[in-house]
């Protein structure tokens, strides 16, 4: 079979590689906010509240739907009569 044909002194590769060099990205140092116990009661007193008057509201908006299809059938059979 045919054998390649390999050179007598093979060349070397390069001792040094081409790799291109991006600056480094500029960190931003963020403010440092101090966080004690008492912050983090006020937010999880606040954020219960919050949840309690939002609860509140949906359940007085599907009463007052709610009461409005009952009064609306009420008054709808009235007319009938």
């Amino acid at each position: 079979m045919l054998q390649p044909k390999y050179p007598d002194s093979p060349t070397p590769p390069p001792a040094h590689t081409h790799v291109p060099t991006y600056p480094a990205p500029v960190r931003r140092s963020v403010p440092s906010i101090s966080v004690d116990r008492n912050t983090v009661a006020v937010v999880l007193v606040g954020g219960v509240v919050l949840t309690a008057l939002l609860a509140a509201v949906a359940v007085t908006a599907i009463s007052v739907a709610v009461a409005a299809v009952v009064l609306r059938s009420l008054l709808s059979e009235q007319h009938r009569r």
